[in-house]
């Protein structure tokens, strides 16, 4: 069954060191996306509808006659059937899943699964699922070769966001979010797409061609971190197909590929009864079941269906350790590598029926898991042994059920570590947790199931289509919020002590435990130390239970006296209202019913990286990572998570050129809470030294992972560079992190808290009148504030290198990347020219994807994205950025330079800028339909009104651009003798 995520109400700000093996979690997996970034385009939340309320015209599932083979996803299950899905299977087996869903309005969202991933290959075909998916996209019945990306993009929708496509062990999936839906173009829509899935064409020429691009796309996806993961499945699933069933497959295998084995694999497992169409959109059930019908009904199946693979299970070590099932432990040593010891508890795989009664168990289990990550976050936070450590439990690729610890070590004491999160796990094993504790746990889950319930008519098409696709593949169901809330309010008196101990020590009882110590350090630890550790008696640590404090807001000092409204009128911009509080702060309110139970939630204040100064800037990625969990109003951050218990809650920040940011997104009921934690982080700051010690601790772990590939060290460098090497944008070195100290953090973060202008921007729904009291009450209470420094932030991107700088990796010899950019400029004054250079950029991506990938394969995902600040008077450009071997370096410049050149002496051809202004004005189109659109666009616009004015212009400005404008546009801007150049080479061993 699936349902929202639980986890806390305020998220950490940064995660180090993740684990390599990430489990799903019960209430929401995480999908693997494969793909390529668009451009910086848009930031907002996901796509809502401005106006989705039910009505009697909208077209819903009631209307729809019941449909033959309708039980398919619920055999066996007692959970309440999601009505707004219409389920049916054709005669041919294919199984079909329909709902009518106007978010946003006339898109349509299509998923077709194929149940076959790379665990249904044989040793002969690695990697033929994945390589099937990339040649369905090249050549299909109605699709010549090279046509598919075009005629996408001709319907609206952009490659790699609304057009993808995702192989996994257990499941292929291709994707498709076309825009403007009308009839005409659904009928299209489904006979492109049969066509690919039905009758894609292989030939060897496009095999031959595809292979180097799946090989580049293994290239770039290789190194330490795809080392560790490949050992690490090889490790957990050892002596079943998953160790060896990775989807990307192997050189050999790709290279000795052919049409023919490659049809030989299409024809066996793609099949109308190993097929499902699941579609979500702005249209009649009726025609999209009709569409299915007349273009997926005739597809012919080739012979009995075969018999899915075994995908085997954990097998019990041959000699217990003293009880304990310990299996195999490998000890990785990876220079560019953090440390982390992952221990894996497994247990056989097998179909459940997706029961209530399975599912009051899967929540038994989640409040488990979640008392002990919170009892080991305190632990950390408290300057324990470990950066970080957690719990998890997950099905993996129907393969196992896996318990996984995962620590990371503070230093090179992974002992001690490990030894200190066995202790909290073993009190969690030998003591039932307090009444208080679970009654925390479900106000946290209450919260969490409700939410979805308030906010239901905002989900996407394709938030739910996705939804169902994940729900398939783990073989469970789906149903409705108010039915997944309703069954948690039910199950309420399931949570007792004895019942989480129980399930508790289930979750740590396996088959076999296997174990996983990566570390950049030869001879820190072997396999016999680290089983020793696993098996050798430790304590109950019963200190680790964190005593429930009955903390409220009504407690907390007042922000300082309360101020009042001193002015609102409107924006002259739909509903949108500038607010002037007495104290000088100002705030843009624009209440509406857009998405039903959400206000997204944005302070701008005091002068970002323009105000913090050189000498500080260590500090700034500090404050990035540490600021908000080094507390308010004399209270730390497990005080906040109390406090915040049973609510909706955010508090994010983050740094921006002009202003520091602080975000959150809450609801109705919460939104006074939420303004006065903003407030408070900025007015009664606390300085909590353990979350610094733990950020530096963090950063200085992460510093030398950056060197382990040549995409690390563009991630490390490129903005500092791009930047000219102005300190505030640099990754800071060990060297300079040493330095940092709480104190210092204080003294710096301080008076920037105090200066600079703020406003507050609240869109959603919510009450006007409440809002505004509340805010008399916060932001109007602030002190005022101090003025901002004289400004010295100018950036400019470095001047013209014939010679690129260079910048070297320790990660694999056949990994290089390079980067190309050309000065353009900043300024709101120039928002219209930043836009059009956005298209401008847009067409050189497509151009440069053809030479680098298509025609060459040297490059998985090029990519070219346009830069303009509009705060800042300077410190644009464009920038194409690409990942390739060693050897196509002068290859990629060529491109480059050529392309860049083409443009400024000859305009695109109108279907060339169509491809890419349609996709862009679909994008827009939809994005608008959200709160999330307007707050990234208009954020600032009280105290700059010119952003009141420019968003009228967003959609003509990327639409109604000539070629010959986009001539103009590179000529001035695509200068070669203007352009800088990096360089990223494997260092020479």
């Amino acid at each position: 069954m699936r349902g929202p995520e639980i986890g806390p109400p305020i998220h950490w700000s940064f995660i180090a060191c993740a684990p390599i093996f990430a489990p799903m979690s019960l209430f929401q997996r995480a999908a693997r996306r494969f793909g390529f970034f668009l451009l910086p385009l848009i930031a907002f939340a996901a796509p809502a509808d401005a106006q989705q309320q039910a009505s009697d015209s909208s077209p819903a599932a009631s209307t729809v006659p019941p449909q033959p083979g309708s039980d398919w996803l619920y055999k066996g299950s007692d959970v309440p059937q999601d009505k707004a899905w219409i389920f049916g299977t054709l005669p041919n087996g294919l199984r079909y899943a329909v709902r009518h869903n106007g978010v946003p309005p006339d898109q349509m969202s299509v998923r077709v699964l194929v149940d076959a991933g790379s665990m249904y290959e044989t040793e002969a075909q690695r990697g033929y699922a994945h390589l099937l998916e990339h040649l369905t996209f090249r050549e299909s019945k109605y699709l010549k070769e090279g046509e598919t990306i075009p005629t996408w993009q001709r319907l609206g929708a952009t490659f790699g966001s609304d057009t993808n496509a995702e192989t996994s062990p257990t499941q292929t999936v291709y994707k498709l979010d076309v825009p403007d839906m009308t009839p005409a173009k659904l009928d299209e829509t489904f006979k492109l797409l049969s066509g690919m899935i039905i009758s894609p064409i292989f030939t060897n020429h496009g095999v031959k061609t595809e292979v180097p691009i799946v090989l580049a796309e293994k290239r770039e996806r290789a190194g330490a971190q795809a080392r560790v993961a490949d050992a690490q499945r090889e490790l957990l699933f050892e002596g079943q197909p998953l160790a060896d069933r990775a989807p990307i497959g192997t050189d050999a295998t790709l290279e000795a590929a052919s049409a023919k084995s490659i049809k030989t694999f299409h024809d066996k497992w793609y099949r109308p009864d190993n097929t499902i169409v699941i579609v979500a959109g702005d249209q009649d059930p009726n025609a999209m079941i009709a569409e299915i019908k007349q273009w997926f009904g005739g597809w012919k199946a080739k012979g009995p269906k075969p018999a899915a693979p075994d995908f085997g299970k954990p097998q019990a070590p041959a000699n217990d350790d003293a009880g304990h099932p310990i299996g195999t432990v490998k000890v990785m040593v990876e220079p560019e590598m953090p440390r982390i010891l992952t221990v894996a508890i497994e247990r056989p795989w097998r179909k459940k029926n997706d029961t209530i009664v399975y599912n009051q168990g899967l929540m038994i289990d989640r409040l488990a898991m979640t008392l002990i990550n919170r009892r080991l976050e305190a632990k950390a936070r408290a300057g324990g042994s470990f950066l970080f450590a957690s719990v998890d439990s997950s099905d993996a690729s129907r393969s196992a059920n896996i318990t996984t610890i995962s620590v990371t070590p503070l230093g090179d004491d992974w002992k001690a570590a490990l030894r200190d999160v066995r202790e909290v796990i073993a009190d969690a094993v030998d003591t039932p947790p307090s009444e208080a504790e679970i009654k925390r746990e479900l106000a946290e889950f209450d919260v969490a199931f409700k939410v979805p319930v308030e906010t239901q008519e905002t989900l996407a098409a394709s938030t739910v289509a996705d939804n169902l696709v994940q729900a398939v593949d783990i073989r469970e169901t789906v149903a409705a919020p108010d039915a997944v809330y309703s069954i948690f309010r039910k199950s309420i008196p399931l949570f007792t002590p004895q019942a989480v101990l129980d399930h508790t020590r289930d979750l740590f009882k396996g088959t076999v435990e296997r174990a996983m110590y990566v570390t950049p350090k030869d001879g820190e630890a072997t396999s016999a130390a680290i089983k020793a550790a696993l098996v050798a008696p430790v304590r109950a640590d019963g200190g680790s239970r964190i005593t429930a404090r009955n903390i409220t807001f009504s407690e907390l000092p007042a922000i300082g006296t309360p101020g009042k409204l001193a002015s609102a009128k409107p924006a002259g911009l739909l509903g949108i209202e500038t607010v002037d509080l007495s104290n000088g702060v100002k705030a843009l309110l624009w209440p509406n019913d857009a998405e039903p139970g959400r206000v997204i939630v944005r302070v701008r204040f005091g002068g970002g990286y323009a105000a913090i100064p050189v000498k500080d800037a260590v500090y700034a990625q500090l404050g990035d990572a540490a600021l908000i969990d080094a507390g308010l109003a004399s209270l730390n951050r497990e005080d906040l998570d109390q406090l915040s218990t049973g609510r909706k809650l955010g508090l994010d920040f983050s740094i921006d050129d002009t202003a520091f940011v602080l975000s959150g997104d809450t609801r109705e009921a919460d939104l006074a809470d939420e303004l006065y934690l903003m407030a408070a982080k900025i007015a009664l700051p606390d300085w909590d030294p353990n979350p610094v010690k733990r950020a530096i601790a963090a950063a200085k772990i992460q510093y030398d992972t950056y060197n382990g590939s040549a995409q690390g060290m563009l991630n490390r460098d490129l903005q500092w560079l791009l930047h000219d090497r102005d300190p505030r944008w640099q990754t800071p070195t060990p060297t300079e992190l040493d330095k940092a100290t709480p104190e210092g953090f204080k003294d710096a973060w301080a008076p920037l808290l105090k200066q600079g202008p703020v406003e507050v921007d609240i869109f959603g729904d919510f009450d006007r009148d409440k809002t505004i009291a509340a805010l008399e009450k916060t932001f109007g209470a602030l002190a005022p504030r101090d003025p901002l420094p004289t400004a010295t932030l100018s950036p400019n991107i470095p001047a013209h290198n014939e010679q690129p700088v260079l910048l070297t990796h320790r990660g694999d010899a056949n990994q290089a990347a390079a980067v190309i950019a050309w000065p353009t400029g900043g300024g709101e004054k120039g928002v219209h020219i930043s836009r059009q250079l956005q298209v401008l950029a847009q067409i050189m991506n497509n151009r440069l994807f053809d030479a680098m990938r298509e025609k060459v394969g040297a490059s998985y995902a090029p990519q070219v994205a346009s830069t303009w600040p509009l705060d800042l008077p300077s410190g644009g450009f464009v920038a194409a950025t690409v990942q390739l071997r060693p050897q196509d370096m002068d290859t990629f410049f060529n491109a480059a330079d050529k392309i860049a050149a083409d443009l400024a002496a000859t305009p695109p051809s109108k279907d060339e800028l169509e491809r890419v202004t349609e996709p862009l004005k679909q994008l827009i189109t939809r994005a608008s339909t959200g709160n999330g659109f307007y707050m990234y666009q208009l954020t600032g616009g009280a105290l700059d009104p010119r952003k009141l004015t420019d968003i009228r212009s967003i959609l003509s400005d990327f639409t109604r651009i000539t070629p010959e404008q986009v001539q103009v546009l590179a000529e001035t801007f695509l200068v070669k003798d203007r352009s800088w150049r990096l360089e990223v080479m494997p260092a020479k061993k």
